[in-house]
């Protein structure tokens, strides 16, 4: 007997251990799996932690005609969307309406929405699990129902064919090949995610450049066509002149000193931004800014303003 059907009979007999060692070794995918699903690190946490509870308790009922993976998957997708079903879905500003023309002052954040938030992604994360969450993908999925959501996710991202989604989802073969059409319409193909040292050094130079307060330096580094959006604040800006009207405004003005931290977020480059707003004051956390490179310039920054993202990757809430 293989060890881990070993250590399958012992969760089955009761032993938490034994089950803890079973799906250890899918959590990191599974939680993944609960972020594209909903849009947020905190729900994956919650749906994970949910699914897990389910699958613990229905043991009994895996019967090995399917691999415990694909067991899994299917306890973790029927509770993403109860989930979705419960939640809806979540948004970036751009869901909201059009860009603005003019600074926005006193952009108040907006509580009524359900915003998306960043997920880490380490640097020894392969390139198809980074472009499997990237920002622009997981924003699309969220305009779609939660089964084609479903369907779309286990087929392209996870190679399950049509007929094992649909025993995962308890319908056909012919329905989720109609659910895969549908989606297909609405989200674009995956990005092929950018080389690593190249990216990075973008991010370090626009954390330098708001470092220094440096407008000229910030300028180069974007696209003509640049978007800047601030979950949860409900406006955003397209094209240079205005991406640098709001930078002159507030972060390389008005609002105090700098100081960064390189991340990686949803496959792309990322910046941990934290605020001293008084002098001699710490610098507190403040937004994790994903940063969506091309052509060697930055075409998109979305800055997710506020410290509860800060934990998500493993950063503290300040900084002396």
């Amino acid at each position: 007997m293989t060890e881990l059907a070993v250590d399958l009979e012992r969760a089955r007999a009761g032993d938490d251990s034994a089950f803890t060692r079973l799906v250890e070794p899918l959590r990191r995918e599974l939680h993944a799996h609960c972020y594209r699903m909903l849009g947020s690190a905190h729900d994956a946490d919650d749906a994970l932690q949910e699914a897990l509870l389910r699958a613990w308790r229905g043991l009994a009922r895996f019967e090995g005609r399917a691999s415990l993976r694909s067991w899994l998957y299917t306890v973790t997708t029927r509770t993403c969307l109860d989930a979705v079903e419960r939640r809806g879905r979540r948004a970036l500003p751009m869901d909201l309406g059009p860009s603005s023309e003019h600074v926005v002052a006193g952009d108040a954040p907006r509580t009524d929405v359900a915003w998306l938030g960043p997920y880490p992604t380490g640097p020894d994360a392969r390139a198809e699990q980074r472009e499997a969450v990237e920002l622009a993908f997981v924003a699309a999925l969220q305009h779609l129902p939660g089964n084609q959501r479903a369907a779309l996710v286990l087929f392209e991202v996870l190679g399950f064919s049509a007929a094992e989604i649909a025993s995962m989802m308890g319908t056909s073969a012919a329905s989720v090949n109609s659910a895969l059409q549908r989606a297909r319409r609405v989200v674009p193909a995956r990005e092929p995610a950018p080389p690593d040292a190249r990216v990075r050094t973008l991010a370090s130079d626009y954390a330098r450049a708001l470092e220094r307060g440096d407008a000229d330096a910030l300028v180069a580094l974007l696209t003509e066509d640049v978007t800047w959006s601030m979950p949860p604040m409900p406006h955003w800006y397209r094209g240079i002149d205005a991406a640098m009207s709001f930078a002159r405004r507030y972060p390389l003005a008005s609002c105090g000193s700098w100081r960064h931290r390189i991340v990686s977020a949803n496959g792309l480059p990322a910046v941990a931004s934290y605020l001293r707003s008084s002098p001699g004051g710490a610098f507190e956390s403040w937004s994790i800014n994903v940063l969506r490179p091309r052509d060697g310039r930055i075409a998109e920054i979305t800055s997710f303003v506020g410290r509860e993202h800060f934990a998500v990757f493993g950063l503290p809430d300040a900084l002396d």
